[in-house]
């Protein structure tokens, strides 16, 4: 095997759960036996490339878990936190190199793993992966087994959460911004003992199979990163998922703050302006100040005061693009929120009244598709006083391109290939939304690139018949982060150009 990057990315694939397996196993194996062996199945997967966990509190991590907006917190922790990279006038005392790691990526697989708010390089990426690959090939040598067999490697996420990891540990990163996958008692990543301090986001209803089906158990794994010593930071709750997250802290004699907004982060402020736009991106925010500045505290960097990629918007000639992940019916209705208020901010009352071109681009392959299609109508229908939001709405796959298919680091086994194939979940969504919105156009596309023709194409002809210099055409593209990675991967790699 060659030691490349695409190496990497088609190794990494490999470790992929086929969607049938996953299925299998859900039907045969207990939620409660799969969560019980996840943290001691990681403890031996560490303790095979070389590490015990205690090695992980060299990492001064930031742990964070949530339901929505704990990618976005991660990720403004960790830029509050590379503000301190150089001493302020007469303090010694500093960061030198940062790392976060989130889930799941846009592009590139690399995008998981930073340090200093960039990617690992291809090489870095490549040398890392490999390096943990190696070790846990002669792992399995040294105890007679076939280092290529099944079983002889962990899964996806678990690999590049261990590779994560040994990356930091082999850079000597002095603070580790780390994102949980799938809720947090028994989430991989919290064989993190002795983090510096954990956050909880907004919590709702998602990964039922694995977390359950109320908030109250929910808020109980989300609690589980909540360690001994550790003060945590959780946004506002529902009461009794509130109540849950105390009692969790209670058990560990550790500080629970619920932070109900930063002075100088409230939405519509003036004080500050977020790099993620998007009202609720201020609770997020807020989270995130009170963690990065208890981590300070707690390791001398500075001495705070006490204090009580997702919503992008990309420009072409024709079409203005507006792009927000929504894979829950909470994060859904988020999305539609802040798409709602762009809406609104740059339309006239007039114009809200009128027919306008709007397009949506949505898929969900996943999950329970058609509701959350209906959650977005419902959102958009009651900001707007419209039963009509989109003019065109369009249905895609994940994948990215007719010709190439999907890009490698977006490739994703976790689907039936069948019913992507033969286009099922996007039928159904065109069909549900015929029934709710019948005006609206609907269309159905294999990939992500056609779509994005398709709507270049209406904005295009829109403009040519447009009486007057109309603005752009609005173009909302929501639902899975797949989708959202793969359609900037086509705008990115086929930019707009005149007919």
């Amino acid at each position: 095997m060659t030691r490349s990057y695409e190496s990497a990315i088609a190794a990494l694939n490999s470790l992929q759960t086929n969607y049938a397996i996953v299925e299998e196993l859900r039907k045969s194996t207990s939620r409660k036996d799969m969560n019980e062996r996840s943290l001691p199945e990681t403890v031996e997967w560490l303790q095979r490339i070389g590490y015990k966990p205690s090695d992980l509190n060299r990492l001064n991590a930031v742990h964070v878990a949530g339901t929505k907006g704990k990618g976005s917190t991660s990720a403004f922790i960790s830029s509050i936190l590379s503000q301190y990279t150089q001493p302020a006038e007469g303090q010694s005392t500093r960061l030198h190199k940062i790392g976060l790691y989130t889930s799941p990526h846009l592009r590139f697989a690399r995008e998981r793993i930073k340090i200093d708010n960039a990617p690992l390089s291809e090489e870095k990426f490549a040398q890392y992966f490999f390096e943990v690959w190696d070790r846990l090939e002669a792992a399995a040598r040294a105890a007679g087994q076939d280092p290529t067999a099944p079983g002889t490697k962990p899964q996806y996420f678990r690999y590049l959460t261990l590779m994560a990891f040994h990356t930091y540990l082999s850079e000597g990163v002095d603070a580790a911004v780390i994102e949980c996958g799938i809720g947090g008692q028994y989430d991989c990543t919290n064989v993190i003992e002795q983090p510096k301090v954990a956050a909880i986001t907004s919590l709702g209803i998602d990964h039922t199979a694995m977390l359950g089906t109320t908030i109250e158990q929910i808020a109980w794994h989300k609690g589980g990163i909540i360690k001994p010593g550790v003060r945590a930071f959780s946004a506002p709750q529902a009461p009794t998922a509130e109540k849950v997250l105390e009692e969790r802290a209670a058990e560990k004699n550790t500080q629970l703050d619920i932070v109900r907004g930063h002075p100088d982060l409230q939405a519509g402020s003036s004080q500050v302006k977020l790099g993620l736009a998007g009202d609720f991106q201020y609770t997020n925010a807020s989270v995130a100040v009170a963690a990065a500045a208890e981590f300070l505290r707690k390791t001398g960097v500075a001495d705070i005061k006490e204090t009580g990629g997702r919503c992008e918007t990309r420009f072409e000639k024709n079409v203005t693009w507006y792009i927000d992940g929504g894979h829950t019916l909470e994060s859904i209705r988020l999305a539609g929120q802040w798409f709602a208020s762009r809406i609104q901010e740059d339309s006239s009352s007039s114009d809200l009244a009128t027919k306008k071109t709007r397009i949506l681009i949505f898929n969900q392959q996943t999950r329970d598709s058609t509701a959350l299609a209906t959650a977005l109508h419902e959102t958009l229908a009651a900001a707007l006083q419209s039963g009509v939001p989109f003019t065109h709405a369009i249905f895609c796959t994940n994948i990215t391109y007719k010709q190439a298919g999907y890009r490698p680091d977006l490739v994703s086994m976790n689907t039936n290939a069948d019913d992507v194939e033969h286009l099922r979940v996007q039928k159904s969504l065109a069909e549900a939304w015929n029934s709710i919105d019948p005006s609206a156009q609907t269309k159905v596309f294999g990939t992500i690139e056609e779509a994005v023709d398709y709507a270049r194409d209406v904005a295009s002809q829109e403009r040519k018949t447009a009486q007057n210099d109309e603005a752009p055409v609005m173009t909302f593209v929501t639902g899975s982060l797949h989708l959202v990675g793969g359609f900037l991967d086509v705008i990115e790699t086929k930019p707009y150009t005149e007919a």
